[in-house]
């Protein structure tokens, strides 16, 4: 039995909606989250270089076990556009229990995980 604490969401921007479903269908065909949700159109204000800033961005919230995050870090970064992409994680602190049982069943860790029909 899994516990709760071990489960995470993991927030992601990506600069482009087709930026944002390449990064989903490595995460996911590579198992190392179980699912991703896209929300196009976030707009975002933040400084950078000094600077305030803003960007229209696509969102990415994928659910994933604690322990494949630096795996899911090391995903993103290799596909990613940003010098520096936004990749936080937050814990969930609780939900249906099927559910969270479902997201430890559908990753796996190491380096792989079986692709689905490609």
């Amino acid at each position: 039995m899994s516990s709760k604490a071990d489960k995470i969401v993991v927030f992601v921007t990506a600069s482009t909606e087709q930026e944002a479903k390449n990064i989903a269908r490595l995460l996911v065909e590579q198992r190392k989250v179980a699912c991703v949700n896209i929300v196009p159109r976030v707009h975002s204000l933040f400084w950078w270089q000094g600077k305030l800033d803003s960007a229209q961005e696509t969102l990415l919230i994928a659910k994933t076990r604690a322990s494949l995050l630096p795996q899911v870090i090391d995903v993103v970064e290799k596909a990613h556009s940003y010098d520096v992409p936004e990749i936080i994680a937050l814990p969930i602190i609780g939900g249906n229990e099927d559910y969270l049982r479902w997201i430890a069943d559908e990753t796996v860790e190491g380096d792989r995980g079986n692709s689905a029909e490609a």
